[in-house]
């Protein structure tokens, strides 16, 4: 237990808070949380570590965060909170001196396909009214340069007042914005096979659609159907011409369907608003299938992909026009505007050279303004938000940072921890959840939190100087030190995997042989292109298993039982317990609560604003019905079985009335990665990056797939946990699997067999190979940031 090892070591007294200037929680019980107190310094850098699943999160983004923004939202007056999402106080007895929290997490930013990280940011907008106000020839406002606002011209009435009399007068109107006619400021058009949206040899009535979601009881098809333009009843084929257009191209139109009045628009751009307006990503997965079926995409050719229209291109300042400057890389980017000599925009200048430095000084002066912010990764994405921050003149604030080293090697950890430092000195209180050593090493104050995960975490192991923790006995403190030795002996391949011209992204015509039957470590600075040549060069397909850091498709429903497969023999093993039918113990089929739906949380859509979900008051969130409830294996309902850790799943699944091979087997999978803390029924939208890539790999453990290709496998992972990592890539290349993993940390490198090292910068910097060889090779090579970081780490 945490108790035996909870002697707090007082911070420095130069770190030390006044005794009133703190941030206090007490009887903390949010999650595993086992009602803990903390204080924590303001103004002051707080680190808070444990292993994945120790509370760390509960306590900082489920407590401490949640209840901040929750008492910002009740100072808005009751008619702006009726618009506003109503926030559950956090299980807590007590908190006090909490101040405004700004929270700067890894969700992936931009489920709008309009969206770029010129938008997401300030600088897309600062070089619009650059545009405007400098460049030449002259076309208008700021909006001019927009590829989000579209030209439009009309007339309207206007209300004028002359001496006390007033008079209506129509005037005519112009409103001028940068988006490109042809493609809409999309920067691709597409070409829609119709064949798959509906079979002509049926008739409406028949079932003649198959776009997901048009079904013949739906209002999707009833518009069409009940419109009057079109007979329900011929098949398509027969249509006439005028028919045809009705139904494919129709400008929108009022029509009464029934005794409802709706608007009727042709199939065409019903789809296009429907599906082709949103992000692919952001898709259900059956709804993507559909998108990749009947749908190519191609660059516009009207505006070459810029997204603008030929006026917005035409303005130039010093020959460079406004979409040549946002497909610049931000580093040159920033070169280009710091030698622009405009007197009239001075101010703006010194803004804008002030983010777009920004940019390069956290690491992501590889990026352009015209990247997709939905292509970021969730490291990129919470240091393009960081971005937004630095600049900010507010003191003051709790800045609350969720592993802001994921996706940064070594040298750019550095840098991140500069940045963190800055938000400090501005007076402001920094709450850091962290598990890389050379982060936690910056804290003021470190609050650890374990000593286990899940159930057996949520208390609090250690509060005081980073000193303290390395002479705990806790086990952060008894790893923090660690560090792995390079290996005396490296296996030797049996074969290669040969790369030849790689150019994608920013590769440079590379070419590799990529050791097979070894551990194989892809590293580089962000942005260097390892993940270009790992996922753009090696082929996929058979014997290739790929396993990245990307969101588990599956909506709120899914849970690590449904992912994985396991709940089907679960469900099986209860019904022949009891007698009964395997659907009963499915919350998404017959044992489902009606008042819920088997969700467990009642959904209540905002519209504008983000939904608010409440906990069944019938099924109290246990999402089924009470009478199949009543149904037990091994002594447990269905529900208590899903509330199971992956490590109580495995035992009580391996043995007993409960024994179930099938899911035992695959409970033994999610264990190996590290995952034992995970309840089964947990939702997979909570998971985070690592945790979804682990729960990736467990599934494909057993596969015949001779590469194994991992993104980042140690994301989230305690020190402690890492070792286990590295036992698990041993055993798979072991039993005779190839290990290519792209990885950061330095005990990954250590242990590999082999380094491909890509460099030696970023983006047009980077993409070259800077060495190959083994990790005693690229140390006592010493000319690459990687080889010296490592020889830094291991003490060399």
């Amino acid at each position: 237990m945490c108790a035996s090892t909870a002697t707090e070591t007082p911070a420095p007294a130069t770190h030390r808070a006044d005794s009133h200037d703190m941030i206090r929680v007490e009887g903390a019980r949010e999650n595993n949380l086992k009602n803990i107190s903390v204080e924590i310094p303001k103004r002051r850098l707080t680190v808070f570590t444990g292993v994945s699943g120790s509370g760390k999160s509960s306590l900082v983004f489920g407590t401490i965060a949640a209840d901040s923004q929750r008492m910002i939202n009740e100072t808005y007056s009751a008619f702006l909170q009726g618009f506003m999402p109503t926030l559950a106080r956090p299980d807590v007895d007590a908190m006090s001196g909490l101040t405004t929290a700004i929270i700067v997490d890894q969700e992936r930013m931009g489920a709008n396909a309009r969206s770029t990280v010129g938008t997401a940011t300030d600088a897309n907008a600062m070089l619009r009214i650059l545009f405007s106000r400098v460049g030449l020839p002259y076309i208008g406002s700021p909006q001019a340069f927009s590829f989000n606002v579209a030209s439009i011209s009309g007339a309207g009435a206007v209300t004028l007042e002359r001496g006390g009399v007033t008079t209506k007068e129509r005037r005519s109107f112009t409103i001028t914005g940068g988006m490109c006619p042809r493609c809409e400021g999309m920067g691709t058009i597409n070409d829609i096979d119709l064949s798959q949206l509906y079979d002509d040899s049926k008739a409406l009535d028949e079932g003649a659609l198959t776009i997901p979601g048009y079904t013949a009881d739906g209002w999707g098809v009833k518009i069409f159907t009940g419109s009057g333009f079109l007979d329900p009843k011929k098949p398509i084929r027969d249509y006439t011409k005028k028919e045809l257009h009705d139904f494919l191209y129709k400008e929108p139109v009022k029509v009464k369907v029934g005794d409802i009045n709706m608007t009727y628009e042709g199939l065409i751009p019903k789809v296009q608003k429907s599906f082709l307006a949103k992000d692919r990503e952001a898709m259900q997965p059956h709804i993507r299938a559909f998108v990749d079926r009947a749908v190519t995409f191609a660059t516009c050719p009207e505006c070459g992909g810029t997204r603008l229209s030929e006026a917005a291109r035409s303005s130039r300042i010093d020959g460079v026009n406004i979409a040549e400057a946002c497909a610049m890389q931000i580093s040159d980017l920033a070169g280009w505007v710091n030698g622009l000599n405009e007197p009239s925009a001075a101010p703006l200048l010194a803004t804008l050279r002030h983010t777009l430095d920004s940019f390069v000084e956290i690491g992501l002066g590889y990026l352009s303004l015209d990247r997709p912010s939905g292509t970021l990764s969730g490291g990129e994405a919470q240091r393009t938000k960081i971005i937004r921050h630095l600049g900010s003149s507010l003191t003051d604030v709790t800045y609350v940072f969720d592993e802001p080293s994921i996706g940064l090697h070594p040298h750019d950890i550095q840098r991140m921890n500069e940045l963190l430092l800055r938000l400090r000195d501005k007076g402001n209180t920094v709450l850091v959840v962290e598990h890389k050593p050379e982060m936690i090493a910056i804290a003021d104050h470190v609050v650890d939190l374990g000593p286990g995960a899940g159930t057996a975490g949520g208390t609090v192991c250690y509060e005081g100087s980073l000193e303290g923790l390395r002479a705990s006995d806790t086990l952060t403190g008894r790893h923090l030190d660690d560090r792995a030795q390079l290996k005396k002996t490296v296996r030797t391949p049996t074969g290669s995997l040969e790369i030849r011209g790689a150019t994608a992204h920013n590769l440079r015509d590379v070419d590799v042989d990529i050791p097979l039957g070894v551990l194989v470590v892809v590293t580089g600075v962000a942005g260097s292109g390892k993940s270009s040549l790992v996922h753009g060069s090696i082929p996929a397909g058979a014997g290739v298993v790929s396993i990245d850091q990307g969101a588990i498709k599956g909506s709120r429903r899914s849970n690590p039982a449904t992912y994985t497969g396991m709940l089907e023999p679960i469900r099986k093993a209860f019904a022949k317990a009891n007698g009964v039918k395997p659907a009963l113990f499915s919350s998404n089929s017959e044992g489902a609560c009606p008042n819920c739906n088997g969700a467990g949380v009642i959904y209540t859509d905002l519209g504008i604003v983000a939904g608010v979900a409440t906990t069944c008051e019938v099924c109290e969130g246990k999402r089924f019905q009470a009478s199949v409830l009543e149904y037990h294996l091994g002594g447990r309902d269905i529900s208590e079985v899903l509330a199971m850790s992956v490590t109580e799943a495995r035992e009580f699944f391996g043995a007993g009335e409960a024994r179930t091979p099938v899911a035992h087997t695959i409970l033994n999978g999610l264990a190996d990665v590290g995952l034992g803390y995970l309840s089964l029924g947990q939702p997979l939208t909570t998971l985070s990056g690592g945790e979804r890539q682990r729960i990736k790999l467990a599934m494909h453990l057993g596969e015949k797939g001779g590469v194994y290709v991992l993104d980042e496998p140690t994301t989230g992972l305690h020190l402690a946990d890492v070792e286990q990592l590295l036992g698990l890539l041993d055993r798979l290349v072991d039993a005779g699997k190839s290990v290519i993993v792209v990885e950061h940390h330095q005990a990954v490198m250590a242990h590999a067999d082999w380094i491909i090292d890509i460099g030696p910068g970023a983006g047009h910097d980077g993409g070259r190979i800077v060495f190959e060889g083994t990790p005693a090779d690229l140390v006592a090579d010493g000319s690459t940031l990687t080889g010296q970081h490592l020889a830094s780490y291991i003490g060399a």
